[in-house]
Order: structure tokens, then sequence, then C-alpha cells
């Protein structure tokens, strides 16, 4: 879901050229879109899916990195589907990956029935918790303080003195070596037809304080959720948000009273905003994302 500057977290070594298959993506037929890009299934093998990104995001380093991202992150020992090559597409890259038969995201879930909301929000958590319980390789993985103290200082829509107080509290949190999915929200988890969870779309993988994924959907299901182009990349609308993160934050805190676990989650919202350290050619939009970091500055710092 994440559209940000791949010089602030992506690999800096040098990418060295590969000869790769090119294939006819006419002879692919696409069976899902997503706010990253498409994918399409196999001609003559069903168990087998292509991804092509966006063409801003479609370049040898962006995608090599997605696929080795996905490989260390199931060597951990976590879900996520198997990743096989990289391919050409024309002039864009892409990669082939495990299909897993019968999936949905949690977010189609939640919208295509509501009454599984509350279910849905306890899986995330429990992975969740599992998840942030599982010690990163420090070796590949960004530190996520890192990353936040660049994206912040690079955030020029954001007011100077916001910026200030967003640096000042990231530089005092501890470093940690904990796993963090980096895009954690509803889109971002599948379930196979059999019921297994998987975790999908890691290019933002790190370590770090937990807060730094609830913030993310904290942000999304309580703030974001009230523009229309956000509950239509996630496929919920903002009711069925709200309420996903009331049983979210109840499961994952372990308390029906969370106003204290909202207020931690919230402070971290800000931060994330930060993210989007890319310029929007829309001046509304970047003034957006400043009136948003400002009004939660303002509320939670």
């Amino acid at each position: 879901m994440r559209n940000l500057n791949k010089t602030i977290i992506g690999s800096t070594k040098k990418i060295i050229k590969m000869n790769y298959q090119n294939i006819d993506i006419n002879l692919w037929t696409q069976v899902g879109e997503g706010g990253v890009g498409k994918t399409y299934v196999h001609p003559d093998n069903a168990d087998i899916l292509l991804k092509v990104n966006r063409a801003s995001m479609s370049d040898e380093a962006t995608v090599k990195r997605e696929v080795e991202v996905s490989q260390h992150v199931f060597g951990l020992g976590l879900s996520t589907p198997r990743m096989y090559d990289i391919v050409r597409v024309g002039d864009a890259y892409g990669y082939t990956f495990e299909r897993i038969k019968g999936k949905q995201s949690l977010s189609r879930i939640c919208a295509d029935n509501p009454s599984r909301i509350g279910e849905m929000a306890a899986l995330l958590a429990s992975e969740g918790k599992k998840l942030h319980a599982t010690t990163c390789d420090t070796t590949y993985f960004p530190s996520h303080k890192e990353v936040a103290l660049k994206a912040i200082s690079a955030a020029d829509f954001a007011d100077a003195a916001d910026r200030q107080k967003l640096l000042a509290f990231v530089e005092g949190l501890d470093e940690a070596p904990t796993c963090l999915h980096g895009d954690y929200q509803t889109g971002n988890m599948i379930v196979s037809g059999e019921g297994k969870p998987y975790w999908i779309d890691l290019g933002w993988f790190s370590h770090g304080t937990p807060l730094f994924d609830l913030g993310h959907l904290y942000l999304i299901t309580q703030v974001y959720s009230q523009f229309q182009r956000m509950c239509d990349i996630i496929h919920m609308n903002r009711e069925q948000l709200l309420a996903f993160w009331d049983a979210f934050a109840e499961a994952y805190s372990g308390s029906a009273d969370h106003a204290a676990f909202d207020a931690e989650a919230a402070k971290f919202a800000p931060i994330d905003v930060c993210y989007i350290s890319y310029q929007d050619p829309r001046p509304e939009a970047n003034q957006m994302f400043g009136h948003v970091v400002h009004t939660m500055v303002e509320k939670y710092y």
C-alpha cells in the first residue's frame, strides 16, 4: 500500500544486471489489482502467480529487493507465500510466486461479511503478536527508527515545528530487534481457503518497537478512513475500519478498555504519515498530509 521514496529505505547495494526470462503478459490472465500493481495467473500452471508493480516501482532494484525480503522473511519461519523468479515484462520487471488457493485478504473478508470483523481483527492481532515476538535479522533488515528519522526529515510537507517534535520523540526510542511488517494492515494478510494466514507485501519489513506497526494500523483505521480514496484501496468503509480497530485493540491489548493502548499507538501515527516522502504533484494533497500531521502532533505531543 505504501508508495514511498526507495532512496530512504531501499538497499544501497549495487544491482548486478542479470538476464531474466522475458514473458509475454498477453498470455497471462489478470486476477487481481491493488494499490501497488497487478497480479496475473500463469497460462499453464494455476499454482503460479505473477506480480507486476506500477511503472514507478517496477525497476530491477525494487523488484529484486521485494523478492529477497520475502525470502528472508520466509527464512525466519513466518508464514508468507514462496517466491520463485524475477522476470522481465517488456521494459519492466516482475516476479512469480506461490498461489495461495482460495485466498482472501482480511479486507475482503470484512467487507463482504461485516459479521466477521471481530474474528479477522483477532486474527491480525494474534498473528501480529507472533510477528512482534520474532527476532529480526538486523544485519539485513533496516532499523525502523533510523528510517523514521530520515523520513521525518524529508517530509517537508509538514510544519518544521511539528517535525522537530517528532524527531525528538523518535530519537528517544530504544532500538529493538523485533520484527515489523512495515505496512501492517488488513490488506496485507491473506487467508487461504483452508484458513491458513499469510503475510504479503513485505517490502517495508524492518525491526523496531511494535508501536510503529500499531501506529500504522491506527492511522489507516482511525484517520485515513475519513478519505474515500483510502477506503477504496482497503475495500472497507469507515464504519467497518473503526469497528476493526476497536476489536483489534481489545484483542492485542487484552483489555476491553483500550484507551491507553489507543493513545500510545496514536502517538506513532503522525510519524507514519511522514513515510510519504515523495511530493504529490497536487498541492492540496501535500496540504492534507501536513494538516494530518499537525492535528495529531497537537493532540498527542
